[in-house]
């Protein structure tokens, strides 16, 4: 799976989890980047990127995260 697919799919599950089509997710893409991404949004996106994937990121990986680059870096190394 390459990153370009990976980033479509985060696309369909940010606009989903944030209610808001015009978002374009990108590899520096951070929560101070996104309106309605707070802790409690974070954790709905999380389960849903773990559905997408049909992964599952351990808490340290999710604690770890600085940017959508770095999920999916993780997406591609657990959905091989």
């Amino acid at each position: 799976m390459n990153d370009e697919h990976i980033l479509e799919r985060l696309t369909r599950v940010f606009r989903e989890v944030f209610d808001d089509q015009a978002i374009v997710v990108q590899p520096d893409m951070t929560a101070r980047d996104v309106e309605k991404w707070d802790s409690l949004s974070h954790v709905d996106m999380i389960i849903l990127v773990e559905e997408e994937f049909a992964i599952r990121i351990p808490t340290l990986e999710v604690m770890g995260l600085k940017n959508v680059g770095d999920l999916v870096r993780i997406i591609r190394a657990k959905a091989g």
